[in-house]
């Protein structure tokens, strides 16, 4: 099976049955596939799937990082999706304070943290970078629209009414619409630079192999987590809009190009 030569470096543990880096809990270091089952614990073993699905989310914060530096502009970033994307992370890897499931696991967590408080950082603090931060059509109040939502959601859908499931739970469906600020951002541009959208396309990337990882783990052990399968597919329709116009690009050899008709959401 796909998923053996995988299985021991991400065997996953009752207290830390959440991985790193997906919305299904399923993410990087695939530590549990998805939280607590109603049956008890029981482990998923890391998958081809899931690891590609790890490393594109892995090379899109790289892409970010590079955008950043080499340019030392953030012209079409969001720093309010990477601001949610903030909360998700600290929410969701509150068990890295008493839990060690894998080397692996613990550095992504790590990782996935850090990186997004830098790149928080770098847009709002740090110059040049910082002075080309467009405040004004960054503007997209998730604090309104979508914080609030996704912690109702997190009570009413939580698997057990503990602090940490709760917390684990409100940031799937908070990361479900994390995308949202960065792809209004876009569609107030009419031209997007390559870096930027291979950027949002390797994040989206991402949401489809794990789609077909939700496929294999069906087919192979019957594994349903509803809440990860919700939230990742409400995240994966975001994006459907976006990929076709990104997709046109590539096969043009063009800058994504998007005109006021077009949008994204």
């Amino acid at each position: 099976k796909l998923a053996a030569p995988l299985a021991v470096a991400c065997a996953p543990s009752r207290s830390g049955s959440r991985g790193a880096g997906d919305a299904t809990g399923q993410g990087a270091g695939a530590a549990g596939g998805g939280g607590p089952l109603a049956g008890g614990a029981r482990g998923a073993a890391m998958n081809i799937f899931r690891l590609c699905g790890d490393m594109l989310h892995v090379a899109s914060i790289m892409l970010l990082l590079y955008k950043l530096h080499k340019n030392k502009s953030c012209i079409g970033i969001s720093c309010r999706t990477q601001e949610i994307y903030a909360i998700v992370f600290l929410l969701r890897y509150v068990d890295l304070c008493w839990s060690f499931i894998s080397v692996y696991n613990s550095v992504m967590k790590s990782m996935f943290i850090i990186s997004t408080f830098y790149l928080v950082w770098i847009m709002r603090r740090q110059p040049p970078v910082a002075t080309t931060y467009d405040r004004e059509k960054d503007n997209f109040k998730y604090e309104l629209y979508l914080l609030p939502g996704a912690a109702v959601l997190g009570v009413l859908t939580a698997h057990e009414f503990t602090p940490t499931e709760i917390m684990w739970t409100t940031s799937i469906w908070l990361e479900s619409v994390a995308i949202v600020p960065q792809l209004v951002l876009l569609q107030q541009m009419r031209e997007v630079e390559n870096l930027t959208s291979d950027f949002v396309g390797a994040m989206g990337g991402y949401r489809v192999f794990y789609l077909v990882n939700w496929i294999y783990r069906y087919m192979d052990d019957g594994h349903i987590r509803w809440v990860g399968w919700i939230g990742g597919i409400v995240q994966t329709l975001l994006y459907l809009d976006f990929f076709y116009y990104y997709l046109r690009s590539k096969v043009s050899g063009s800058k994504l190009n998007l005109s006021s008709e077009q949008a994204i959401v």
